[in-house]
């Protein structure tokens, strides 16, 4: 029987095959699509672009109907790879609140939840390989004109 995931697919520029492959994709591989980027004051401070959003980060939204708002997120959906972020609703026909469902792609990250000490550790680390593989610059000798 043939898999409806495929773990030698390589890539394909077929936008129908990218969202195959994404919507059939175990959550181990789904989990990895549930990362953002992060504020330049915090890729200075962490050594990082992306980081996976967890509940209680406080994030941008950049792109669509609600682009320029801020808010905190209160449920992360790793099965559609998806966040609902607090006071981002809409009303439903029989007048009660519906959270909107957003792709991390479209939203940044401002300030981070740092009340989990596996997140903590992992950051520090990712700030120790940064200092590790940094080399120092050399200075370029002058030119004669």
């Amino acid at each position: 029987m043939k898999s409806r995931y495929s773990t030698a697919w390589k890539n394909s520029t077929k936008p129908n095959k990218q969202r195959k492959y994404a919507h059939n994709a175990p959550l181990h591989i789904k989990n990895k699509f549930l990362s953002c980027s992060i504020t330049k004051s915090l890729k200075n401070e962490h050594n990082t672009k992306h980081i996976r959003v967890k509940t209680k980060d406080t994030v941008k939204i950049l792109r669509g109907e609600h682009r320029g708002k801020t808010g905190e997120i209160t449920k992360v959906n790793v099965k559609n790879a998806t966040v609902h972020i607090k006071d981002i609703t809409r009303k439903k026909v029989n007048g009660q609140d519906a959270h909107i469902p957003i792709k991390p792609s479209n939203i940044q990250i401002i300030e981070l939840d740092l009340k989990d000490e596996k997140r903590l550790k992992t950051l520090r680390k990712k700030k120790e390989q940064k200092k590790v593989t940094e080399k120092p610059k050399k200075d370029k000798p002058e030119t004669k004109k």
